[in-house]
């Protein structure tokens, strides 16, 4: 399974991104952002499985988790960013079609993406 994240950079406070992440070689339904920023655990930001998108407290209402089924690809929509959104963002995939905000129930993760909010 490999997770590939394109996307990410360097944005204005207000603006918006988009990030991608493409799945090759899994066929579970369940997959996830989470962000990191230095010296602090993941954090759980979106995930997206047949029942519907959930979403982490402190981006409800400003980003949207979609996916194309057909690519195999989720994306993070993420609009009116604020510059302590800047971190570290990760794909992740579930085997288990179960919602879970735990980083530690996802077995696939990709590389990274960094995404950086100036103010």
């Amino acid at each position: 399974v490999q997770l590939v994240e394109p996307g990410g950079g360097l944005v204005q406070a207000g603006d918006s991104l988009r990030l991608s992440c493409a799945a090759s070689g899994f066929a579970g339904s369940l997959m996830a952002w989470f962000r990191q920023a230095p010296g602090k655990e993941r954090e759980f930001v979106a995930s997206i499985t047949w029942n519907g998108p959930y979403y982490g407290e402190s981006v409800k209402g400003r980003f949207t988790i979609s996916r194309h089924n057909a690519k195999n690809t989720v994306y993070l929509q993420m609009n009116s960013l604020k510059p302590e959104y800047t971190d570290v963002y990760y794909c992740a995939a579930r085997q288990r079609a179960i919602f879970s905000s735990n980083l530690r129930d996802y077995d696939y993760w990709g590389q990274g993406t960094q995404v950086t909010v100036s103010s």
